[in-house]
């Protein structure tokens, strides 16, 4: 029982520390106190809201991003995403 509770612990624990380090996607009002970094885009084929928001999460830490605010969203049979970054 006590290798269930580690366990899971564990997992929650890793899950909370990379969500710490991933660029947060803000809104409009938020993004007015950070400092603008660039853009970034992604683009595909089928997908789901939390397959994009972790590319662009991704994106985001590449270029030593903390938070992105999306600015262009195409969605269909083809993805098509463009945000702003900030620091």
């Amino acid at each position: 029982m006590k290798i269930k509770a580690t366990i899971a612990t564990v997992s929650l624990l890793s899950v909370i520390a990379f969500g710490a380090q991933a660029a947060q996607l803000v809104t409009g009002d938020q993004a007015q106190n950070m400092q603008p970094a660039g853009t970034v885009t992604i683009s595909g084929t089928a997908g789901a809201p939390m397959d994009y928001r972790a590319q662009l999460s991704q994106k985001a830490d590449e270029q030593g991003a903390s938070a992105y605010k999306v600015i262009e969203a195409r969605t269909g049979d083809n993805y098509h995403f463009t945000a702003e970054l900030y620091k």
